[in-house]
């Protein structure tokens, strides 16, 4: 079994929320953790300051594409910042949770 740490900003702690429940409630997250953080990005040309949210969402490797997809579809950012890292180790009670959690 292959778990994955998803990584994305969002603009607010409301649209991190918003797109976090939605992966838990489709069973596409078996968590979602929310953190604000302050970014800065190049963007257009310039360097920009802002404060974000960041969500760290835990699933199985099978479901990184959906999240993904599903992900654009309810951000508002032209380029969501959306990163899916595999986890390598963890405490294997918890990843078989991750496992039984998602779809």
């Amino acid at each position: 079994m292959q778990c994955y740490d998803i990584q994305i900003t969002a603009k607010d702690e409301n649209e991190a929320r918003k797109i976090g429940r939605t992966l838990v409630e489709e069973k596409l997250a078996a968590c979602v953790n929310i953190h604000p953080v302050q970014s800065i990005y190049r963007w257009q040309g310039k360097i920009e300051e802002e404060s974000e949210a960041a969500l760290l969402v835990k699933t199985k490797a099978t479901l990184v594409a959906e999240v993904i997809e599903r992900v654009k579809e309810l951000h508002s950012y032209q380029v969501p910042c959306v990163i899916a890292l595999p986890i390598e180790k963890g405490n294997p009670d918890y990843l078989k949770w991750i496992e039984e959690s998602t779809k």
